[in-house]
Order: C-alpha cells, then sequence, then structure tokens
C-alpha cells in the first residue's frame, strides 16, 4: 500500500509523527509512506487552497516533503507532483492536535486536507486527538490515537464500499481525551453542534498601541447532542463520521420548488 499522509499543524508536529506510526504500520514493510505536510502551521484553513500564488515544495529527507501551502496544497502537490508516477491507495490527515468533532469540522485544515484527497478520488481519512484535563498534560497527549488509529483505520477500509459517487467518501475521525487503555471503544456518529458556545475574537494592543485581533474558540468540553461525535468523545469513545463534500441540503430541494 502506498501512503500520503499530511497534516495542518506543520512537518515538525508530533502528531504527524504519530500518524507516520501508524501509516507504516498500515503499509507493511512492502508499501511507501509518503509526507507532504505545511512548511508552517495551518491550523484552521479549512480547505482552502493557494489558487492566487505559486507554492514551494522543498525535499526534506526520503519520501518527506515541506510545502508552502494548505493540507489541501499538500494533497494536490503529493498526488501530482511528489507522486504523479503512482498515486496513492490512501490519504490520512493529522494527526491533529485537538479535536475536529462537531463545529470545528467547517474550520479544519485537517478535514481539508482529507476532503481534497476525496475529490481527487482516493479513499481518505482525517484523524484528530482531542485534549482535555486526563491526556493534555500525559508524556504523549497522542496515546489514544498512536495505539487504536491503525486497527481502526483497517476495519474502515474492510467496511468503506467499493464506490463512484461525484462526491466520494471522507472519515472524520476523533479520538477521546483520555490514556488509551481508558478508550471505551468506537462509536459511528454524526456531525454534533455546541449549542451555547461559538468562535470569537479577543482584542489585544501591541506595544506599538495597534489595536489586534485574536480569533479565540468557544468552550471545547460542551457535549454536542446524545451519540453525536464531541457528546461520544467526552463519553470516552472514539467516534467516526463519515462525510462528503456536497453541501447540498437535499432534503430543502422539494420544499423549495414552490419558488420556481
Amino acid at each position: 500500500m502506498r501512503i500520503l499522509i499530511t497534516n495542518d499543524d506543520g512537518i515538525n508536529a508530533p502528531g504527524l509523527k504519530v500518524l507516520e506510526k501508524i501509516a507504516h504500520d498500515l503499509a507493511g514493510p512492502e508499501g511507501e509512506v509518503w509526507v507532504v505536510a505545511p512548511a508552517f502551521e495551518q491550523s484552521g484553513v479549512g480547505h482552502c487552497i493557494s489558487y492566487t500564488h505559486p507554492m514551494m515544495v522543498a525535499k526534506m529527507d526520503e519520501r518527506r516533503f515541506a510545502a508552502e501551502g494548505s493540507p489541501a496544497d499538500c494533497v494536490l502537490a503529493g498526488i501530482h507532483h511528489v507522486m504523479e508516477e503512482q498515486r496513492p491507495d490512501l490519504i490520512l490527515s493529522g494527526v491533529n492536535r485537538g479535536n475536529n468533532s462537531a463545529e470545528n469540522a467547517l474550520y479544519s485544515g485537517t478535514l481539508g486536507g482529507a476532503m481534497e484527497g476525496a475529490l481527487q478520488g482516493i479513499r481518505s481519512i482525517a484523524l484528530s486527538q482531542y485534549l482535555g484535563p486526563y491526556n493534555f498534560q500525559a508524556d504523549n497527549p497522542f496515546e489514544a490515537a498512536e495505539e487504536h488509529g491503525a486497527a481502526l483505520i483497517r476495519n474502515l477500509l474492510t467496511a468503506l464500499p467499493e464506490e463512484d459517487e461525484d462526491y466520494r467518501l471522507f472519515f472524520n475521525v476523533n479520538f477521546p481525551p483520555l490514556a488509551a487503555k481508558d478508550v471505551k471503544g468506537v462509536r459511528i456518529a454524526p456531525q454534533g453542534f455546541r449549542r451555547h458556545t461559538h468562535f470569537g475574537v479577543e482584542p489585544h494592543r501591541s506595544p506599538s498601541g495597534r489595536r489586534f485581533l485574536w480569533i479565540k474558540g468557544g468552550d471545547q468540553h460542551i457535549p454536542t447532542a446524545p451519540g453525536t461525535d464531541a457528546a461520544v468523545n467526552l463519553d470516552g469513545y472514539i467516534s467516526v463520521t463519515p462525510m462528503r463534500a456536497d453541501l447540498t441540503d437535499h432534503h430543502m430541494l422539494d420544499q423549495l420548488k414552490a419558488i420556481e
């Protein structure tokens, strides 16, 4: 198996090292793991692509490249440049430092990489590690992902149906904020929504007196509705959410016929 991996935390991020271990486990001794990751952190860029300016791609080591672009850029560079002679069989994005459950999924560069892989017709999975009081200060905050990631992906690939849909499936996987031994299992869960919290801004003044705004996230430990992604994560389970890039609200199509 030929696996392309990327992330949004940058090529030197500890979560990427965890993902490399997972990918090598999956690829086996006869497989290949290729890394094309952002040269600098790209958290929160979503499915952004560098459409209006070029990006530099630098070879760091054998099968390891840093790109001055977003995770989606990295996937495009990996498929159409770095691995142009033979496309990858699987794309993995992560392991993100922090969860991409609920509304976070809409901002996530980690998911943006997996989404681009799916749009290119390649099986793609995004992986993120929820952080909380039980793992934030641990020697390895990514332990749950590291211990359970490879087996989970094998199960997903076995269950993944062959399909030729225009908007192919990709998966959003979030590991709970626990030590690996305390993970209760896996739940297939829809995307949730954290009520009564949201992203916002926090103003600051620089020493020169100029005013700047920091984007600030909401409380990440407010559970979503029972059975949805963040709720099962906070209850100790790995969440797996099947997704597609089609943003159409199909339920509304017939209801809106009256205005045609």
